[in-house]
């Protein structure tokens, strides 16, 4: 039996309508979810076709109701629906709830106090905004792709940490929590037009200004912060584990050549006082390579147990199964395990009004009955409404 938490997070009593999509959508309408807003997502009958899976971690703390969305009951359910909330969020691309009759004129008119949230890759307009495409087309567009890899080497992928849910998802999410505030300060109903594109442009604003006063090289894998410094970077260990350093200010660096006894005596040591400068870039090459002989003298627990909760800045490499173990990570529940799966813990934290995992990933359809209940439509509606296949 699943446990059902009643922790009030500082969203409860917002209701919000998903029309269920993949990726960032689900992503930002989690994070609602997770900050204790009602969230019922919109699901297929059968629940195909969106590229969701049983137990998708995504869609928890919500319910679902499966709705035939191309039929005229079904819309009407929905609009019936959204007159009654305060948000819906979409991921569709441009001009397909429009043709379904679900679109923001259409959602508007029957709740003017509506905040509807549109999560796509390229936006509402521009050349682009019809073509289909993925989170890394989206960073390569943005620039964002090109600064992540090594030196001489092509671009790296970054998951889709960084566009789908970074770009994408959690700018949707604060999007429609903010036009949430202006609606409840007296402003009217409004789009949240949510693009990886631009979020992705955003998270970048450091980099940007850095290349404009002259601190960023285009070239990737040469500058401070994208692995070109010796002292933010990743080494290997003696076991082939990996520990990142990021003793980016001085008196770090120092505390790590203190305690780590850098450098080694060497064929690759730095043999002079200038060569150990580590303010020009042209020792980095040396610095790297005495660096990389020395963390291979021991192994990754090694250097940890000699180095955690110092200010060397040196953490160790964890997999996806050590991180959840970690002492650190254990101490604050950075995750939880309700029902005996193990999962990241809502954020951020609260003091007053604290979150919580209060619902497992629903089936799709799972809780039709119970929600249009809600929404006043009676027993034999519901009947009808599942034997004419609007609903399941």
């Amino acid at each position: 039996m699943v446990t059902q938490v009643t922790v009030q997070g500082p969203l409860t009593g917002v209701r919000v309508i998903e029309l269920a999509g993949i990726g960032p959508g689900p992503f930002a309408a989690m994070m609602l979810a997770d900050l204790g807003a009602d969230v019922v997502r919109i699901d297929r009958p059968g629940g195909g076709g969106f590229g969701a899976f049983p137990g998708d971690l995504l869609n928890r703390n919500r319910r679902s109701i499966a709705v035939d969305l191309k039929q005229p009951a079904g819309r009407d359910l929905v609009l019936a629906l959204a007159a009654r909330a305060d948000a819906l969020v979409e991921g569709f691309r441009p001009g397909v709830t429009e043709r379904l009759c679900l679109g923001p004129d259409d959602c508007l008119t029957a709740n003017p106090r509506l905040v509807y949230g549109r999560m796509t890759g390229w936006g509402q307009d521009g050349p682009l905004a019809h073509s289909a495409g993925h989170d890394i087309d989206y960073l390569a567009l943005t620039g964002a792709l090109h600064g992540v890899g090594r030196a001489g080497e092509r671009p790296v992928p970054p998951m889709n940490l960084l566009g789908d849910f970074g770009g994408g998802g959690m700018m949707l999410a604060l999007g429609v929590v903010a036009a949430l505030y202006a609606v409840r300060g007296g402003a009217p109903g409004q789009v949240v037009d949510a693009a990886i594109v631009d979020g992705v442009s955003v998270l970048a604003t450091q980099i940007h200004a850095l290349r404009g006063i002259g601190l960023w090289q285009d070239p990737r894998g040469v500058n401070l912060l994208d692995g070109g410094a010796p002292f933010y970077d990743t080494y290997e260990c003696a076991d082939g584990r990996y520990v990142a350093v990021g003793a980016l200010e001085p008196q770090f660096y120092a505390e790590l050549v203190r305690l780590t006894g850098f450098p080694l005596d060497g064929d690759d040591a730095p043999d002079s006082g200038d060569a150990l400068d580590r303010d020009d870039p042209a020792n980095w090459p040396a610095l790297r390579a005495a660096w990389a002989r020395l963390f291979r003298t021991r192994t990754r627990d090694e250097w940890t147990q000699l180095l955690a909760g110092t200010d060397a800045c040196v953490a160790p490499v964890l997999d996806w199964a050590e991180a959840p173990e970690h002492p650190h990570l254990r101490a604050r529940d950075t995750f939880v395990a309700p029902d005996g799966v193990t999962q990241p813990a809502p954020a951020p934290r609260f003091s007053a009004t604290p979150t919580s995992v209060r619902r497992p990933p629903p089936g799709p359809g799972e809780h039709t009955d119970e929600v249009l209940a809600e929404a006043g439509v009676d027993a034999a509606r519901i009947a009808a409404l599942r034997a004419a296949g609007v609903i399941a």
